[in-house]
């Protein structure tokens, strides 16, 4: 059973710092294209990061250069390193697994709440 379980958001001021966890089971996510969502209230879903391997990241433009998305092969886990955070980045995150070949992500975590204040 493939599954995703994430954690670590929290609730932190403007300018404040937050890593997210996406801990994988039943699956290596070495083999996967991996990715991390927001949705915020009100708002559609939103790609944030995604990953195939430590030389190939893609971010949205809103995060670049304050967000690092990397792999830890070891722990198989996938981690979301958040730095001079923004009201505007408070929404709920997602990591999220794909099989490298499709263009559909197919497990999902539960979700993880960050929320920042000004």
């Amino acid at each position: 059973q493939e599954q995703l379980v994430d954690s670590g958001g929290g609730s932190v001021q403007a300018g404040g710092s937050l890593r997210l966890s996406c801990v994988a089971s039943g699956f290596s996510i070495s083999r996967y294209c991996m990715g991390w969502f927001r949705q915020a209230a009100g708002r559609e879903r939103e790609g944030v990061a995604s990953i195939i391997s430590d030389h190939s990241t893609k971010y949205a433009d809103s995060v670049k250069g304050r967000f690092t998305i990397s792999k830890d092969i070891a722990k198989n886990t996938l981690t979301l390193q958040m730095n001079n955070l923004k009201p505007e980045d408070t929404a709920m995150y997602y990591c999220a697994a794909r099989l490298c070949w499709t263009r559909d992500y197919t497990v999902w975590g539960q979700g993880t709440q960050v929320t920042v204040s000004s």
